[in-house]
């Protein structure tokens, strides 16, 4: 599970062995609490689901990918594209 970044507790990551097909570019994120989250990167960034964060937490964390959108498909193509 290649870990792109990490922002106030949360894990930024994808799984290298997620469906074949292989899925769209999304990111996961989870923290050690519990919470987690997937988000679609593309066409524009949305939640495909989430356990446990409150809606302000989605959207804090929606914002943090927008910031570091180019960063997290960089990492994509880089592990992907091997």
């Amino acid at each position: 599970m290649p870990k792109i970044f990490d922002w106030r507790g949360y894990r930024f990551h994808f799984y290298s062995f997620e469906g074949s097909p292989r899925e769209p570019i999304h990111v996961h994120v989870s923290k050690r609490t519990g919470e987690e989250a997937k988000f679609w990167l593309r066409p524009n960034i949305r939640l495909a689901s989430s356990r446990n964060l409150s809606p302000l937490e989605i959207r804090r964390l929606e914002k943090v990918i927008e910031e570091k959108q180019s960063q997290i498909i960089e990492a994509w193509h880089d592990h992907f594209a091997g």
